[in-house]
């Protein structure tokens, strides 16, 4: 019961003591509106009191707080955060208490009001200049106390309230002035006190008396005044203008009253309220201000360096690696493939010399014994070869080793001497049966030949040796019947056309009629009146003397034609379609040899058959075409090489051609147009090139091609010929073999020992002129040939067409002028620049037209959507990438020099936050990440081009572009900041420097992309430097 009453009645008197204490704090309070100081040195008093003053400056911080955040909300991020770190003075108010003695209790009627402050930050944010401050009500020319002095203030008269936070009226200031408290300023044109933000150093001033000055501010003490004393900071702005206020560099200032040294492994910058610990591998004496990076930035350089390095060599590995797998797997495909050719001819070989055996045994034993004897002589097991019915030679293939079964049928062969051996040589005949019957199971998507109901044995090849099994054991059997078709004879075409499985692809014909183009702007005739068609499963040749319009012919056909008017009609199968409607089945192989320097001859094959084939086109079949086309092209020995460019030598001339041509070759063609495809071909390579055509020619396959001077063995292998003429006109269009028989009847014959298409060409050029008994001119050939078809003439070349139709006129001087050959009226300077910019106006406008509008496809062959073929363009741009690595090393290498010499030049001030090496920064970076980005689009436009034109993606291409170049994107800002970010040390971190980089690299690529898309090389380097 005791022990309660002692609890109870020391609960009661802590209260009353807490509620006393209280109490005396709110007189005080009241009591200074009073002028009652005398319990300002109570102990006990001065804590509440001290905490009272620090809410009232809270309310004052919050209410200028808005006003500064409009006017510093680009530097703000967290404005309640920012402005806890410079006005919370809650972990310290010893310099609050202090101000309060000096002050006798009246801090609260000397500190600044809401509009005073207000007053003051204006003027600083309007003019940078906040030692002339506007007159005021207390500080004006009539009005000057001695409180308007820099580092003094004075206090609000004592029957005047103070309302703190009012922000309009600035309240009269005038009476009791003092030198400013230490942790506030005074600025000169003010009576108040207002505090220094943390990071200040703002204690009372002293006087030296050398300079004169109130150390450690700039002012001076007033003239004439000579009892007038040095007062606290007058300042408080940006660190150029009060740098003697902010906390010094090497020293840290828990309050703003107070500066302490920065401490050994700390570091403390300008304005710092505590010491920071300086990183470990770093050396940090007393008082330094920054610490040393530069281990840091070698550190993350060697580490940069060594990603990067294992990540070029490991994908080169790899990709090596890979390569050399499937080479061995190839290798060994082919090689089994050959031995099971060779097997079959000695099984055929054996065969044959069986049968002849077995049938002259047979016939010596019916000399001597009895058919109807009971037993059976051993030999007559071999009558069941006889009667075994082969239907084809294509069981016999068997991409399986038979090195074994080779052996056994070389051994069992017979010879003189020697006995055959019934049992062995059936034994023999089983095992390349059972082997033909798992050859079988490789032939996907063929049909049997024993009946056509019947599926095909076993499972499709999915390894990578069955596919090449598969794919070598086709081509050695088209190789095989190719022999067995005697070199392509008569009946060797036939059967060959009419095998089932050679006709797979839709037919094309293409027919014109009247066929015109005439250059725009200029008027000019490139195509005049040309008739004719091409047919499938034929070679077309297009030949003619320079300038004859050959290559605008087909460029017509494929629907390339750019800047020319054209009439006349092309019909598709008869139809008036447009060309572009079937680009996914059409080939074009341009002049120039537009390949992929940097892939490989198999790697840019694939390439073109990945993305052009049907998308449902098993694996297997799309190795057989690639394999296929290698074959017959003769590339197998460079198929692993770099195609090579300008600058690094590569394949040689003659297979740079062949490559240009089998990239239309493996999308398996219906209409495959090429312009001077053996140009830079020898005649061997030329003769291998042709029969490659012949063979996709044999498929249904519409073949056009230009040629210059063909030799004669080359010209035997063209079902058709057109020859143009000068100026575009049609001088024959037919069957190849009976073109001379045409010139003949002109009376133009072919001399002994003359390529019939050089005689031809020479007479078109006036090089050679028709014998004398021959009545015609080279000019009138255009016009013989329109009349000997019934063509309509056109009405300039109506005068020629009635020369010619009337024998008794006489002809033409061969040097006389012609409407066929009739020059232009000369024109002015003026009017040739006129038709100049029209004719390029007129090209770019097709250009755009050609590229942006879209046709329906009617060609019914569904290639790889965006996706896939994103997907095979990014794994080729890493290709490419990859063996770049010293472009890029060069890339990295001057951003490390860059951030090197930017990092050395600009140092990070506390003035400027170091504004001037980030202003270098942004155009040094900009500047080299945009060139470099200009390679992205620049390098391969002509690539894109031809592959945009063949149907491939434009979104897919641009996709996988940028998605390797992220790769760029994310590690340029990391090497330019290795050297610039150590050297230069600044106040922001590391990631923050990084992320605004990134953001600045991505943007500057996207304006080189555009740069680089819509302006040549040259001037997209020029532009990307304005």
């Amino acid at each position: 019961m005791g022990l309660k009453k002692l609890k109870f009645f020391t609960f009661w008197s802590v209260s009353i003591w807490v509620f006393v204490v209280l109490s005396l704090s709110m007189n005080f309070v009241q009591c200074q509106d009073v002028n009652d100081y005398d319990q300002v040195d109570n102990p006990a008093v001065l804590p509440f009191v001290t905490t009272v003053v620090n809410a009232r400056l809270s309310n004052l911080t919050n209410v200028l707080s808005k006003d500064i955040s409009d006017q510093a909300s680009f530097c703000i991020k967290d404005q309640e955060a920012e402005w806890n770190k410079a006005f919370n003075f809650s972990s310290n108010l010893d310099f609050l208490a202090s101000c309060i003695q000096q002050t006798q209790g009246s801090i609260m009627r000397r500190v600044c009001t809401a509009a005073e402050a207000k007053f003051y930050f204006d003027m600083f944010f309007k003019s940078s200049n906040a030692n002339a401050l506007r007159p005021n009500r207390n500080c004006n020319l009539t009005s000057w106390v001695s409180g308007c002095e820099p580092g003094w203030a004075c206090r609000v008269g004592p029957n005047e309230q103070v309302d703190i936070e009012n922000s309009r009226v600035i309240p009269s200031r005038t009476t009791d002035c003092q030198p400013c408290c230490a942790g506030f300023f005074c600025p000169r044109g003010l009576t108040c006190m207002i505090p220094c933000p943390l990071g200040s150093h703002c204690p009372s001033a002293t006087l030296n008396t050398q300079t004169g000055l109130c150390e450690p501010y700039n002012y001076q003490l007033p003239p004439g005044q000579p009892n007038h004393t040095c007062g606290g900071a007058n300042i408080w702005a940006d660190i150029r203008t009060s740098s003697e206020v902010f906390c010094s560099a090497g020293s840290y200032c828990p309050t703003t009253v107070q500066e302490k040294p920065c401490s050994s492994g700390h570091y403390c910058r300008t304005g710092s309220t505590s010491e920071k610990r300086c990183f470990k591998l770093t050396s940090c004496n007393s008082n330094t201000s920054t610490q040393d990076l530069h281990a840091y930035g070698a550190m993350l350089i060697a580490a940069t360096v060594t990603l990067l390095l294992i990540i070029y060599n490991c994908s080169d590995q790899v990709l090596t690696t890979r390569e050399r797998r499937l080479a061995k797997t190839r290798e060994a495909a082919a090689r089994s493939a050959r031995e099971t050719v060779k097997a079959r001819q000695r099984w055929k070989a054996a065969k044959n010399a069986a049968k002849k055996h077995a049938s002259g045994l047979q016939t010596h034993i019916s000399q001597r014994f009895s058919f109807k004897k009971a037993t059976k002589h051993p030999d007559e097991e071999l009558k069941i070869l006889d009667e075994t019915n082969f239907e084809t030679d294509e069981h016999l293939y068997s991409p399986v080793h038979m090195s074994t079964s080779s052996e056994s049928l070389s051994s069992s062969a017979p010879s003189s001497g020697q006995q055959i051996e019934p049992g062995n040589s059936m034994q023999m005949m089983h095992e390349i049966e059972d082997e033909s019957d798992n050859y079988d199971a490789f032939d996907v998507g063929s049909h049997d030949r024993k009946s056509k109901g019947q599926t095909t044995k076993g499972k499709k090849p999915h390894t990578h040796s069955q596919i090449f099994k598969y794919a070598y054991a086709q081509i050695e059997k088209e190789k095989a019947q190719q022999q067995d078709n005697t070199d392509l004879t008569f009946s060797g075409v036939v059967s060959m056309a009419t095998n089932p499985e050679m006709r797979k692809r839709p037919l094309i014909e293409v027919s014109f009629k009247d066929l015109t183009l005439t250059l725009k702007g200029k008027e000019k005739h490139l195509l005049r009146c040309v008739t004719g068609k091409i047919k499938p499963g034929r070679i077309t040749a297009v030949m003619g003397p320079s300038g004859a319009g050959k290559t605008t012919f087909i460029s017509a056909l494929a629907g390339k034609a750019m800047g020319c008017k054209m009439t006349g009609l092309i019909l598709i199968n008869g139809k008036n379609e447009s060309i572009r409607s079937y680009r996914k089945i059409i080939g074009y192989v341009p002049q120039d040899d537009i390949v992929h320097g940097n892939l490989t001859v198999e790697e840019n094959l694939w390439f073109n058959a990945k993305c052009r084939l049907p998308a449902h086109f098993p694996k297997p079949d799309k190795v057989l075409v690639v394999e296929r086309v290698i074959e017959s092209l003769g590339l197998q020995m460079v198929r692993d090489s770099l195609v090579g460019t300008v600058e690094k030598r590569g394949i040689s001339g003659g297979q740079r051609k062949r490559v240009n041509v089998g990239l239309e070759m493996v999308m398996e063609p219906s209409l495959l147009i090429l312009d001077e495809p053996t140009s830079g071909l020898d005649s061997a390579s030329s003769l291998q090139l042709l029969r490659a055509l012949r063979h996709e020619a044999l498929e249904g396959v519409n073949i056009c091609m230009v040629l210059h001077q063909p030799s004669y063995s080359l010209f035997q292998m063209f079902d058709d010929l057109v020859l143009l003429a000068k100026g575009g006109f049609t001088v024959y269009h037919g069957s190849a073999k009976k073109a001379e028989q045409y010139f003949a009847g002109l009376g133009i014959h072919v001399p002994d020992r003359v390529n019939p298409p050089d005689h031809f060409i020479d007479i078109l050029e006036g090089i050679v002129k028709p014998t004398q008994s021959s009545a015609v001119n080279y000019k009138e050939l255009p016009v013989k040939w329109m009349l000997h078809n019934g063509y309509p003439v056109p009405p300039d070349l109506q005068q020629t067409a009635a020369r010619i139709a009337t024998p008794s006129s006489s002809p033409a001087p061969i040097n006389g002028t012609s409407p066929l050959h009739a020059g232009t009226e000369e024109t002015s300077f003026a009017g040739e620049l006129w038709q100049d910019i029209r004719s390029k106006v007129e090209i770019h406008r097709d250009s755009i037209r050609h590229n942006l509008l879209k046709y329906k496809d009617l060609s019914r062959r569904r290639t790889p959507g965006v996706l896939w073929q994103y997907r095979y363009f990014l794994g080729r741009l890493c290709k490419q990438r990859m063996r770049e690595a010293k472009v890029q090393a060069t890339d990295y290498l001057i951003l490390l020099l860059a951030g090197a010499c930017l990092g050395t030049i600009a140092k990070t001030g506390e003035e400027n936050f170091g504004a001037v090496g980030y202003t270098y920064t942004i155009i040094a970076v900009s500047l080299l990440c945009k060139i470099a980005a200009l390679r992205s689009f620049s390098l391969d436009k002509l690539q894109y081009w031809r592959e945009s034109a063949s149907g491939m993606s434009s979104l897919a291409y641009f996709l996988a572009k940028d998605t390797v170049d992220h790769f760029n994107t994310v590690i340029k800002p990391v090497v330019y900041l290795s050297m610039f970010f150590f050297f230069t040390n600044p106040r922001s971190s590391f990631a923050e420097n990084y992320t605004v980089l990134l953001c600045l690299v991505y943007c500057v690529t996207g304006i080189g992309y555009a740069f680089a898309i819509f302006f040549q090389p040259g001037p997209a380097q020029l532009v990307s430097k304005i």
